[in-house]
């Protein structure tokens, strides 16, 4: 068994029946990590440490203890506080500052076994998809290392997908986990907002963020799901044979080419399974989502990273956070929330109404449709090179690179609703990614139906830089 292509499940099954111990298993992984180290996927990794951590695993297994994660690496994001290793967001004014205390979501990894590999590169302040960040450096995607893997939750995505590690949590605000997800060939899965524990991770919004895995299979991130919010319910067996999946006419309607021709094939297989789609028009979609997801996010941010570094104890302010900012795109945002720039309460306030519109149009979409998930492509293009930060050549014209990435995942986002990218196949020799979102409280539901899905796709290979 090839180590650093395993997933979390199979890792822990191996590690289970004594057929590989932890510490043969981070060697491995260490070395390719080192090997490769010109991807940037991680900010923070301690060989050593992580040598550590395994040799009391495999200690703790001898005596018979028995975890769901014991001796599996999971790395998290850069802005997910861990005790040991710094925490800075991808952000000049907490470069190297180590919290003390772990985030919710790492206390529960580490209570069921899990060792800590690293903190994977972001997006600065985790404000933007293409992780081309100017403190961190550019994260490159393992498929084309000319290209971008995604974002915020880039360097999430690239430490998995270049075999550094078995899977990684991420954060996702609007698509910031099934992005890298979809560009770099592997499965993410964002959370209903709230299933999830944010306490400990540096936010934009807290009515839209959510903490979420990226690894290489359903399996895997039903298997995170379940330790990051206590859900030990198994995931059914779901038979496609009358699936009924919506079909929503706006994330459809601009695709690169040849992401439609992987997300054709797809539709095809998975009608020849028995799935039936339901064209859906959902005419007001973007319009309810983009009075919600700016207003709410900017107004969201300036008071909950506040709160965090005063509970976080950062010694910085929210001003000296944006003076300290080195992207261009995220400190031309942020400095204009330190003025006349800031959203005032009463656009939030009307930001919050209409989110509860959009929220009623997903509820009253699934429930008259009568369809258990909604199915689209995670991004209308694949993988951009780096440094197209402003805009993205995308059907032969200039387009805003963020607001053309995030226009599947976004509505979803600010709804809160539970969404997930599966692997679709490969566009030019890019990955193309599958999302379904499903109905608030969906979560083990339609995990259950991504897996049924994931059976029917056709298998990736690895990406090249693991090969």
């Amino acid at each position: 068994m090839n180590l650093t292509q395993a997933g979390v499940v199979e890792l822990r099954r191996q590690i289970q029946q004594r057929s590989v111990t932890s510490a043969a298993l981070v060697e491995a992984l260490i070395e390719r990590t080192q090997a490769q180290a010109a991807l940037n996927g991680y900010v923070a990794f301690d060989a050593d440490a992580l040598r550590a951590q395994a040799r009391t695993a495999d200690e703790r297994i001898a005596a018979g203890e028995d975890l769901p994660l014991l001796g599996v690496p999971i790395a998290l994001k850069d802005n997910i506080d861990s005790v040991g290793l710094p925490s800075s967001a991808g952000t000049g004014a907490l470069k190297g500052k180590e919290p003390s205390e772990d985030a919710e979501v790492v206390r529960r990894l580490r209570a069921a076994g899990a060792l800590i590999a690293g903190k994977a590169n972001m997006h600065e302040l985790a404000f933007g998809i293409t992780n081309n960040n100017a403190v961190t450096g550019a994260a490159h995607n393992p498929w084309d290392a000319t290209r971008i893997p995604g974002g915020s939750s880039g360097g999430s995505g690239v430490v998995v997908a270049a075999g550094w590690v078995p899977a990684a949590l991420g954060t996702d605000t609007g698509g910031s986990v099934r992005v890298p997800a979809a560009l770099c060939g592997l499965v993410g899965f964002r959370p209903t907002v709230g299933r999830v524990s944010g306490r400990g991770i540096a936010p934009i919004s807290t009515t839209r963020d959510t903490a979420g895995p990226i690894a290489r299979s359903v399996a895997d991130c039903a298997l995170l799901d379940s330790v990051l919010a206590g859900d030990s319910e198994p995931l059914a067996t779901v038979p496609l044979k009358g699936v009924r999946l919506g079909l929503p006419k706006p994330y459809w309607e601009a695709i690169e080419p040849g992401v439609r021709e992987v997300m054709d094939a797809a539709l095809d297989r998975l009608r020849a399974a028995g799935v039936e789609f339901v064209e859906l028009p959902m005419p007001k979609l973007f319009e309810l989502a983009g009075g919600v997801g700016f207003p709410v996010a900017l107004f969201e941010f300036v008071r909950d990273m506040t709160d965090y570094l005063r509970y976080a104890n950062r010694g910085i302010d929210f001003r000296q956070l944006v003076e300290g900012v080195g992207s261009p795109d995220v400190s031309g945002l942020a400095q204009s929330l330190l003025g006349a720039g800031a959203v005032p309460e009463g656009v939030y306030q009307e930001a919050l109404k209409t989110r509860v519109q959009l929220q009623a149009l997903y509820a009253d979409t699934f429930s008259s449709a009568g369809v258990q998930a909604l199915l689209f492509p995670t991004t209308p293009l694949t993988a951009a090179p780096i440094g197209q930060d402003e805009t993205v050549l995308f059907n032969g014209q200039q387009s805003p690179t963020f607001t053309t990435f995030i226009r599947n995942t976004d509505p979803g986002s600010n709804a809160g609703i539970p969404g997930v990218s599966l692997p679709a196949g490969l566009s030019a020799g890019l990955p193309v990614g599958l999302a379904l979102d499903g109905p608030a409280g969906s979560d083990r539901a339609l995990l259950a139906l991504a897996a049924a899905i994931e059976a029917v796709l056709p298998p990736l290979p690895s990406a090249p830089w693991q090969r």
